[in-house]
Parts: C-alpha cells; sequence; structure tokens
C-alpha cells in the first residue's frame, strides 16, 4: 500500500534548478517536466507522450509549448494537444497532465493530486522570509535512498542528535533530558531545554559563546513533509525562555522532503538566522556544519530502511521517545485514507488557474 500523499504541496525544486530549457524530475513516483515559460512563470507537465510514451523532456520548446522529439506532438503548458503533424483531428486522449506550481521565497512548489483540490493559501509560509532582521538561506539537496516516512521522523526526534551528531548538534548533556510533545496543532511539535551545559559543536563554531548556555530544541513537523527545527543557545546570564528566544542565538533549520519514490526522498534544506545576517561567510559556515550533520542522518537513515525491507523475526519495539512518530503516522493514514474515500460532491477549489 502507497504512503504517498498527493493531495499536498510539495517542493519541485529550488528556484535556480528551473530555467528554459526542459528539465525532467521524479515526484511521487510520476515523471515530471519543468521549465519556465515565457512569462517567467514555472510550468509542470507529465513527462510522458501519450503517444509512444518518449518523455517530452527529450523534445523541445516551441514558444510555451512543447513539442515531442519522436512524432512532433505538440502539447501547450495546461497539457492539451496542440498539434497532430499530419492529420487535423486531435485525438480526445492526445493529452498529459498538467500540475499547478506556485513560486515564493526561491522555492518552486507543486501539487500532484486533484488539481481543483490546490489552495495556494496552504503553502507553507514563515514571517521570518521577509523581515530584515533574519536571514534566508538556502542549503542543498541531499539525496536518500530512505522512504520520507523514516526521514520525516527523524525530524521531529530531538532525541537522536545526542547520539548521531555527538560534534556537531548535540552533546552528552542531553542525553537523559526527556522530551515533551505536543500532537494538539496543525504541527506535531517535539521540544526540550537543555541548562547550563556546555555549548554543542554548532554553537561552539558559530556562536562565539565563553561559557555555559541554555539550549532549546523545538521540532516542528507538518504533514505530509516538512520540518521546522527552532534551536538555539543564549548564555546563561540571559535567562532565556519561550518568551523571548529572538534575543538567543536563534536558528530555524527548514526541511523540504520530496518523495521521489517509495524508496527515495529528496531533502531540500535551508536555515533562517537572526545574527549576522548580513554576512555570506557565516552563511557558508553553517552549510558546511549542517553537510556534517546532514550526513551522518544519512547514514542512518538508509540503514533503517535496508533493514525494513529485509524481512523482519519480530516488530520494532516503541519508547517513551517514539510519540511524535507515532502520531505523525496515524495522520498521514488518515490523510490517505480521505484521498480513497474523498467525497466526489465535494465543493472544488477554484484558487488554482491555469497560465496558459
Amino acid at each position: 500500500m502507497t504512503t504517498l500523499v498527493r493531495n499536498a504541496w510539495y517542493v519541485a525544486a529550488w528556484s535556480t534548478e528551473i530555467d528554459d530549457e526542459l528539465r525532467r524530475f521524479t515526484i511521487l513516483g510520476d515523471p515530471v517536466l519543468l521549465f519556465r515559460r515565457t512569462d517567467g512563470t514555472v510550468a509542470a507537465l507529465e513527462d510522458r507522450c501519450p503517444h509512444r510514451l518518449l518523455p517530452l523532456s527529450k523534445g523541445k520548446r516551441i514558444g510555451d509549448t512543447v513539442q515531442c522529439g519522436y512524432h512532433g506532438l505538440t502539447f501547450g503548458a495546461d497539457g492539451k494537444c496542440t498539434r497532430v503533424p499530419g492529420q487535423d483531428k486531435i485525438p480526445a486522449s492526445a493529452y498529459v497532465d498538467a500540475y499547478p506550481t506556485f513560486e515564493r521565497h526561491g522555492i518552486v512548489w507543486i501539487w500532484m493530486g486533484d488539481a481543483h483540490r490546490a489552495n495556494t493559501d496552504d503553502i507553507f509560509d514563515m514571517p521570518q522570509f521577509t523581515d530584515p532582521k533574519w536571514h534566508a538561506h538556502h542549503g542543498d539537496a541531499l539525496h536518500l535512498e530512505s522512504n520520507y516516512l523514516n526521514v520525516a521522523e527523524n525530524l521531529v526526534d530531538p532525541a537522536h542528535v545526542s547520539f548521531v551528531h555527538p560534534t556537531t548538534l548535540g552533546n552528552s548533556a542531553s542525553e537523559n533530558i526527556p522530551v515533551h510533545v505536543s500532537t494538539e496543532g496543525e504541527a506535531i511539535t517535539a521540544w526540550r531545554w537543555i541548562r547550563d551545559a556546555e555549548p554543542i559543536g554548532f554553537f561552539k563554531a558559530f556562536g562565539d559563546f565563553k561559557g555555559n548556555v541554555d539550549r532549546w530544541h523545538y521540532y516542528h513537523l507538518y504533514q505530509p513533509s516538512i520540518a521546522v527545527i527552532d534551536f538555539g543557545s543564549a548564555d546563561v546570564a540571559v535567562g532565556i525562555t519561550e518568551d523571548n528566544l529572538d534575543d538567543g542565538n536563534r536558528i530555524f533549520a527548514l526541511h523540504f522532503m520530496t518523495p521521489v519514490t517509495e524508496d527515495y526522498t529528496i531533502d531540500r534544506w535551508m536555515h533562517l538566522r537572526n545574527t549576522a545576517v548580513e554576512t555570506e561567510e557565516a552563511s557558508q559556515k553553517i552549510d558546511a556544519m549542517f553537510r556534517v550533520a546532514f550526513s551522518e542522518d544519512k547514514e542512518i537513515l538508509e540503514a533503517v530502511h535496508a533493514e525494513e525491507k529485509a524481512p523482519l523475526k519480530r516488530r520494532p519495539i516503541r519508547i517513551a521517545i517514539d510519540r511524535g512518530p507515532m502520531v505523525y503516522r496515524k495522520r498521514i493514514s488518515e490523510m490517505l485514507e480521505r484521498e480513497r474515500t474523498v467525497d466526489a460532491s465535494a465543493e472544488p477549489n477554484p484558487s488554482f488557474v491555469y497560465h496558459d
């Protein structure tokens, strides 16, 4: 049974990944062609000609249409066939799927489900993206041979950092600190505070702290696959609390997980920070530290995925720190069930309009 939720907004690419060229992506197991129309907006089409199935990405652009490289069938950005060489009649089945897209903050979003249900008001956003007191910086795209559910669960799990990231995002001071979980809101949130402890490797390199710090980790997981990790540190003397986190050295690490297939995920990550907002050197330094930490996650998650696909002698156990992941799995199951049983008479949402 599939784990892939279709009626949701996913990150298709960073804006810098899409230009006038015909580029092929795989999203939720489907081949997708992305390119920029002449007005700069992003078109997204099923990358498979309905005639002989050649990927349209192997064809060529003609204005805002795409000509198949095999027999010349031509398709508009709305997916409709506009030309069949050698005949006037265009078969009713001569079309490809067209997917809604939306672009903001250098991020291209795509909706792979029922197009009439796509509502751009539902796309993730944060006020810090446009707040001059904060700096937004795109990182990389981490490719993982793992189901996206495992990747997402890792991002609502503060407990793993003590053991997986002992030199970067965690240290031994947090090993026995309990994890708190809230499932009341839209996001599942797991958090904990570590008081009067040595800074983690990340803030030793970036925070320039001279003594012990109070530090926090808030992991917010939005279904199906967006995670926001709010973490930071402040000198003990500041007496930092949840109400004045901006008085500390604060980072939001954002993870946009795009399921490629059931066995492959792309995690595009970036960060927002409230210090060194005009310093590119700080961005590069943070990127370097994140790459070390996320490569540690990659090794763990790919090993777990491989073991899950092997025969098991017994069901995995669950412990106290698994509350967040267990609620997450339940919510994903509920989303999938709604897609299977959706009421066909429900009113469509007209907020998405194709650009022809």
